[in-house]
């Protein structure tokens, strides 16, 4: 499906809403297993999860904003691209301010970064999979 596709389907919002929900339960949990460790470990992971998860709710709402203005289909891709720039800026940005403000733990921080990631990969063919 093209990327216009994707932003115009209703059912991509309802896909969208429930991977970021994913995302969520998935760094929170994690996070919350982290907390048998130290609360460090904890909070470390709540802001490598963080940085993960901000930027995605912030390029979804992004996208959802300009996708009733898009009528050509090069604004698609420069909404896109734009959105893609903002959500590597913002998360470097959070990555900065939690290893270096808050001089967070960085394997609980990285694990729980990742585990967004992957839960960004992996559950689009899982929801998808229940549809069909």
């Amino acid at each position: 499906m093209s990327v216009s596709g994707i932003l115009h389907s209703a059912n991509s919002v309802k896909v969208a809403r429930k991977l970021l929900i994913l995302q969520l339960l998935t760094f929170v949990l994690l996070s919350a297993v982290f907390g048998f460790k130290s609360l460090e470990w904890t909070t470390s992971a709540l802001m490598g999860g963080l940085a993960a998860w901000v930027p995605n709710v912030l390029f979804m709402l992004f996208a959802w904003r300009h996708q009733a203005q898009t009528t050509v289909s090069g604004r698609v891709a420069w909404s896109f691209a734009i959105g893609e720039a903002l959500k590597v800026l913002v998360t470097v940005i959070l990555m900065i301010v939690a290893l270096g403000l808050f001089k967070a733990v960085f394997a609980p921080l990285g694990l729980a970064y990742l585990s967004v990631l992957m839960t960004q990969i992996l559950a689009p063919a899982v929801i998808n999979s229940y549809r069909t």
